[in-house]
């Protein structure tokens, strides 16, 4: 497992009993994880001083409660790069902070590339990992259907210094964008896919990542240049093995591309325990 260990804004403090003790900079928040079955001591005071917990809800969805002043939305910081976080109504923050550790591996591709990358980040979600890819020197296309999250995307650029790099902000379907830049000829060298397990296009298209990764990712293949340098799927869904995603890359990738496929899980490191919670899986291709 790769641990994203490189931040400084963001401490997951504790996990336990279906919760994530999680420092935002100044502000402590309470969150569910479904994948911390453990039931541990708990050893941190923080657990008692969280500015918010959110609490699920029976019926579905859930909402926050909100015991001590916080702001509204704040900034952290990675590295070279600023990120607002913002409490939204279905506990996300507006940052995956264990996907730190895949913006780091793009920066080191595109650095080491040697030449112009160009690259697609659909889902793109608030754009971590577009800001990235251009702080790399890389043009990047970003797509969500999300209005909202394409807006905070831009916020992000703009907090990070980033907002006159060859950046395209696209609101749209990604597989109905993909289709378009295939008709148009247009193709890339770096394509990052971070799917939700189900979700809904602005037009009401249905996303169900076990029954659309395939052809999705099938897609995709028909906008990679000449020489691609990586391809990265992101997956959250339980119970859907990296290896299934690493197969499909090796199938509609490499067997056309060449180089080499590899999948592992990606997670946060719990300073009370010296664990690690993990938080997803990633599989790519990579042409070295």
């Amino acid at each position: 497992m790769r641990a994203a260990e490189n931040w400084i804004d963001y401490e997951l403090i504790d996990a336990t009993d279906g919760n994530r003790l999680e420092r935002w900079k100044d502000t402590i928040l309470v969150r569910p994880d479904p994948q911390v079955i453990w039931k541990n001591q708990r050893t941190s005071p923080l657990w008692d001083k969280a500015n918010a917990v959110y609490h699920r809800s029976a019926s579905g969805g859930g909402k926050w409660e909100y015991r001590r002043r916080m702001p509204e939305r704040w900034q952290i910081r990675y590295g070279d790069l600023n990120l607002i976080v913002s409490p939204t109504g279905f506990k996300h923050t507006g940052v995956f902070p264990e996907q730190a550790v895949n913006w780091d591996a793009y920066r080191r591709l595109i650095e080491g590339a040697g030449r112009p990358i160009k690259v697609l980040n659909l889902f793109g979600y608030t754009g971590g990992a577009s800001l990235a890819c251009a702080a790399a020197g890389a043009s990047v296309c970003h797509v969500d259907a999300s209005k909202g999250m394409v807006a905070w995307g831009r916020e992000n650029a703009a907090a990070s210094g980033l907002s006159d790099r060859p950046i395209r902000w696209i609101v749209d379907d990604c597989g109905k964008f993909v289709a378009r830049e295939i008709r148009r000829g247009v193709r890339y060298d770096g394509i990052i896919m971070d799917p939700p397990s189900y979700g809904r296009g602005p037009g009401g298209e249905v996303w169900k990542l076990e029954d659309s990764i395939y052809d999705f990712i099938d897609l995709c293949t028909g906008v990679l240049s000449d020489q691609p340098l990586f391809v990265a799927v992101n997956s959250y869904t339980t119970g859907l093995s990296p290896s299934v995603m690493e197969y499909i890359l090796k199938t509609r990738v490499e067997s056309r591309w060449g180089g080499h496929t590899q999948c592992d899980e990606i997670g946060l490191p719990v300073t009370a325990t010296g664990g690690t919670v993990p938080c997803g899986a990633t599989a790519w291709w990579l042409a070295e």
